[in-house]
């Protein structure tokens, strides 16, 4: 269930103009864990489990195809935030949307997996 569904993930990504990595990659800034919709390349090399050097490169491309934004941090000019352009919010949601009742199901599982005894 869990591979059928990434690869059609894959699928409906490249459809809409995303590799499968800029797809990962909008996810995670798009779900910020702390709601902001933004991220930093630090924070995305936890969330992806990902090398620095490996996220900085997908980073760079994704603001090279239009997708990504950097916003120097007004509180501490060392952080970059890193937001989704108005492109990337338009290829997100319809890539996301296309996915349908799979996403109910895929967070059911989820869910059930997570509350099942160890």
């Amino acid at each position: 269930m869990l591979r059928g569904f990434q690869r059609r993930s894959e699928q409906i990504a490249r459809r809409h103009g995303l590799t499968p990595q800029q797809h990962l990659l909008l996810l995670m800034i798009k779900g910020a864990p702390d709601g902001s919709e933004r991220a930093t390349v630090s924070g995305l090399v936890r969330m992806l489990q990902l090398t620095q050097s490996s996220v900085t490169e997908l980073v760079q491309r994704a603001e090279e195809a239009g997708l990504v934004l950097r916003d120097r941090s007004s509180a501490d000019g060392r952080v970059v935030k890193l937001g989704l352009t108005e492109e990337a919010e338009a290829r997100l949601a319809a890539s996301v949307g296309e996915h349908g009742d799979e996403r109910r199901l895929l967070i059911e599982l989820v869910s059930s997996a997570e509350l099942a005894p160890s």
